[in-house]
């Protein structure tokens, strides 16, 4: 027999059929929403963690320093040590002496006006504008600390430690540094300029080293090609920025990397061109703003007392930069320091280049461009100089005291250094060193046709009022550069000329064949060829390179082949040397020498 086991069934109306339809409806859709919200909530505590980590990890990366530590304004028992951070940090010091048992600490400033733009190649920025479509502020912190109690003559180990926020800390290298040498001490000094980043610097600064130690840096100006932009004196993509290349941390195109000096060697500059920046801003790119410096005359005719800087120039970073020996009428522009045998004088003689195309289109040395002639807000004024040094000025009043100082007259050496040429062979030296004079020309209605500027070279500042003074109080040399060449001169009276700037690069030299560009119809003002202040050039004295015609040079202009000047006081004699970059393998040369007599 079998058995059918019959389940129960169970019959519903419609009515409670869609009932139970809409209850499972309901509990479908506010599962889905659970799901939902319980991801974007999953969402965002992964977002949430995952910006804390990457915080973490930022914080946890190594702090580093921008720059190597380096040396400034030795006394005669101290000397200032000073590094770059991209943080504020939380305590900067020096120790230093044996085991580095002893410390300075120092104090922190931020760079007011340091920005890159468009133009800068840092970073992942390799093209223009890829990064920076407009100027964008740049954060960096300035330290200093002061090594006191310092023996004259003893060298003393020291190295540099920043400590960040987050408690991480980062040391330099161990250097060495010392306070001011005492008058009898023979010392070797570097002189050099024009340094901009151009491309032989770093193997330039390489053999400098690599003949021999140096106690110092004279550098006559132009140490960068924009003061305001960050990553020219710093990390320079390219390899070539400023303080890499004077610190041993170069990256050229031939594998050059500059030479470990200022961490060692204590460096004094002169204000030159690149030195100073022009109207602040808003928009356009900092290579703008370097381009449109005005006279601040006319600044406090345009905008009134009320950033009157902001309106015409400024010096800001590389005061900010550097601290250097100080007048009271100066500041920094312009000073004088003993420093061994030597006294140096620095003057502040730079002008705002610009070009001397004439074009109707040209904004120049000798016009303005047609399309700025009803707007003289839009002008450049010509080549206007940055600091009066006529006959009178406070400049001029102040370097006569000095030269009649006893500290100047007791010096074993006298050595003047500025950044713009009293002679030279090359294209900078023209026009002369004045103030433009304007020639403005009107149609009957008093409309502007056209804005000339002539610069009458019987008004030249340096060569009339200057070198008068340096010839009677007995300078032995004037030190400067600004055309990117070396040659060199003398005086009937002794007096020696250096141009020693043919250091990153060259823009030639004029003695014959090609003609500097000039206005053409004046040939008493702006000479084309030569000196165009009288003085012959001098043959360098052991190794001069010849020319197309076999015959030695009087100068080195050249893209290929580098030059650097020793100053050495303990015989006093001044040595230049030059290498081909082009032959990385081959010799330093020393090819001229000269020796700096007493003129007393």
């Amino acid at each position: 027999m079998r058995l059918y086991l019959v389940a129960p069934c169970v019959f519903l109306d419609t009515t409670e059929m869609h009932r139970r339809s809409g209850k499972l409806a309901m509990l479908r859709y506010l599962t889905s929403r659970k799901i939902l919200a319980a991801l974007f909530v999953l969402v965002i505590c992964l977002t949430l963690v995952y910006g804390c980590f990457s915080g973490q990890k930022t914080l946890a990366s190594a702090p580093v320093l921008l720059t190597d530590p380096f040396l400034q304004l030795p006394s005669a028992s101290s000397v200032r040590v000073v590094w770059f951070t991209e943080f504020a940090g939380s305590k900067h010091s020096v120790a230093y002496g044996d085991n580095f048992q002893q410390t300075a600490t120092a104090n922190t400033t931020k760079l007011s006006r340091t920005r890159e733009d468009q133009e800068s190649r840092v970073g992942n920025q390799t093209q223009n504008g890829q990064v920076y479509k407009q100027p964008v502020g740049r954060d960096i912190w300035r330290h200093e600390a002061e090594v006191v109690g310092l023996t004259p003559g003893k060298r003393v180990p020291y190295r540099v430690t920043s400590v960040r926020e987050d408690g991480e800390n980062v040391s330099s290298n161990a250097f060495t540094l010392a306070p001011t040498p005492t008058p009898g001490t023979p010392l070797k000094i570097l002189l050099t300029s024009d340094h901009q980043l151009k491309p032989m610097i770093a193997a330039n600064l390489q053999k400098v080293v690599e003949i021999g130690k140096v106690d110092a840096v004279w550098l006559a100006g132009d140490t960068v090609n924009i003061a305001d932009r960050a990553s020219e004196w710093f990390d320079d993509n390219r390899g070539g920025a400023f303080f890499p290349c004077l610190q041993g941390r170069a990256k050229s195109q031939r594998d050059f990397k500059g030479g470990e000096i200022i961490q060692h060697a204590p460096m004094f500059t002169s204000v030159g061109n690149h030195e100073v920046m022009g109207r602040f801003r808003k928009s356009g790119g900092i290579g703008d703003e370097f381009n449109d410096a005005i006279p601040r005359a006319v600044a406090l005719k345009l905008y009134g007392e009320k950033s009157l800087k902001d309106n015409s120039y400024n010096t800001d970073t590389y005061e900010e930069i550097f601290t250097l020996p100080q007048s009271k009428e100066g500041g920094e522009t312009y000073y004088a320091v003993s420093f061994g045998d030597v006294r140096l004088v620095v003057l502040y003689a730079a002008n705002m280049w610009r070009t001397p195309n004439m074009d109707a289109y040209a904004r120049g040395k000798y016009r303005e461009r047609d399309k700025d002639l009803q707007n003289p807000e839009n002008w450049g004024y010509g080549q206007v100089i940055f600091e009066p040094i006529a006959k009178g000025s406070k400049q001029y009043n102040w370097l006569a005291q000095e030269l009649n100082s006893s500290e100047f007259k007791q010096a074993k050496y006298k050595v003047v250094m500025f950044h713009y040429p009293p002679h030279s062979l090359g294209d900078n030296i023209v026009p002369p060193y004045t103030d433009p004079v304007p020639n403005i020309e009107r149609d009957a209605n008093g409309k502007i046709k056209a804005v000339r500027y002539n610069y009458p070279k019987e008004a030249d500042y340096l060569i009339r009022d200057v070198m008068p003074l340096l010839e009677a109080a007995n300078v032995q040399l004037v030190h400067y550069g600004h055309s990117h060449l070396w040659n060199r001169f003398r005086s009937q009276g002794g007096m020696h000329f250096l141009e020693t700037s043919n250091v990153g690069n060259t823009y030639g030299a004029f003695l014959s064949g090609d003609k500097r560009p000039v206005p053409p119809k004046d040939k008493k003002d702006y000479a084309a060829l030569g000196d165009p202040n009288g003085l012959e050039p001098v043959v360098p004295t052991i190794a001069p390179l010849p020319g197309k015609d076999g015959k030695p040079m009087p100068y080195i202009a050249s893209n290929d082949i580098t030059a650097f000047s020793i100053f050495d006081t303990g015989t006093g004699t001044v040595s230049s040397y030059r290498f081909d970059t082009s032959q990385p393998k081959s010799q330093v040369v020393k090819f001229d020498e000269f020796q700096l007599l007493q003129l007393r």
